[in-house]
């Protein structure tokens, strides 16, 4: 009865490689803060990764390694349910029922399938002052005389993320800048199908705030921007020691301040900001009043920010092999987390294959 009364938060993340610093501060360290509070569900989105990912070895074994890292990490499968994506078969089924509901337009005008479908093509996006007309665009994708393709599974995305939050009934969703308009597309979907069917069956999810209005960004070591995959610019949770102090040692940096109190360049900025993550307050004090003096030795910044990450990721590596080495629990966490996610899944496609007229004779 206590679990029925909690907020249904949930979140997924792609099974496209290892998780990185970035995914442990803006997500997974914030995810075990709240499973003693709400309703969590935590899935590994295998089915959202075949967008992308085309090699059916290393999709299962990144499936795995994402399972082992929410674990390390410290998601409890005792409080929160964590489950696979396709281990939810009435999400695909339910994927296809939402659809009849969902414009191609409004599918092609979201901004993440035109930036992916421009990369699959190998197109530029416009430059600043060209025109990006919805028209202009679906000529692009429709008439490329290009060997390249873009998939259909990019285009509904969007349905997919949205049958996966409105399936488990989720009221708050954690989400990022980048898929901000994907969850308004959900509330847009949810509204559409109660009032089409004249029925209140779907909540409207909003965002789910876990950093207090205080979003943590979490940059590359490549001198802009923030930590991704596919930007080639992270530190892995379970990089070993030396390969990730070889990548620190190469993060970008600039030739240093040449007068007191010079503003920090953006890579400086991002070593900084890595440092406030992950060091103690006295040594970010100490390097702060180097580079204001100008006696600042990025080396030995370098090599204190790397020790001060390998104490976060350290024990975290170490459980993630762990948790590899006993493919027993793993099965009997996902199994169990399966069993509780298709409970109420199975129970909410019931409800819409009623509703839609779906029904046994």
């Amino acid at each position: 009865m206590e679990q029925a009364k909690k907020e249904i938060i949930l979140s997924g993340i792609r099974s496209t490689g290892n998780l990185h610093l970035g995914n442990y501060y803006g997500a997974l360290r914030k995810f075990v803060e709240i499973q003693d509070k709400h309703d969590c569900n935590f899935f590994i989105a295998d089915l959202h990764a075949l967008t992308t990912a085309t090699d059916p070895e290393a999709l299962h074994n990144s499936v795995k390694c994402v399972l082992a890292e929410y674990l390390a990490a410290g998601i409890d499968p005792e409080k929160a349910t964590i489950f696979i994506q396709s281990d939810i078969p009435e999400v695909s089924e339910m994927y296809l029922l939402l659809n009849m509901h969902v414009g191609i337009g409004e599918l092609m005008r979201t901004a993440s399938f035109k930036d992916k479908a421009r990369k699959a093509l190998g197109i530029k996006a416009p430059g600043e002052g060209e025109e990006d007309s919805d028209e202009a665009f679906e000529h692009q994708i429709i008439g490329a005389e290009t060997n390249k393709r873009v998939n259909a599974g990019l285009l509904t995305y969007p349905t997919l993320m949205a049958v996966d939050i409105l399936i488990q009934k989720a009221t708050k969703v954690p989400v990022g800048k980048d898929q901000l308009q994907h969850l308004e597309l959900t509330r847009r979907f949810a509204r559409r199908f109660n009032s089409f069917y004249g029925v209140d069956l779907f909540p409207e999810p909003s965002d789910f705030d876990l950093t207090g209005g205080k979003p943590v960004k979490v940059p590359g070591l490549d001198g802009s921007g923030k930590m991704g995959k596919s930007e080639g610019n992270c530190i892995y949770l379970v990089d070993d020691p030396k390969v990730l102090r070889k990548k620190v040692m190469r993060a970008t940096t600039d030739e240093g301040p040449k007068e007191p109190n010079s503003p920090m360049s953006e890579p400086v900025a991002n070593l900084f900001t890595l440092l406030e993550l992950t060091s103690t307050p006295d040594v970010v004090t100490h390097f702060r009043d180097a580079y204001a003096d100008c006696s600042i030795r990025y080396g030995d910044l370098k090599k204190q920010l790397a020790e001060d990450i390998l104490a976060v990721t350290t024990p975290i590596r170490e459980r993630v092999n762990d948790i590899l080495s006993n493919e027993d629990y793993m099965r009997k966490v996902v199994r169990e987390g399966a069993e509780r996610a298709r409970a109420r899944a199975s129970e909410t496609l019931k409800e819409v294959r009623h509703i839609m007229g779906i029904r046994s004779i």
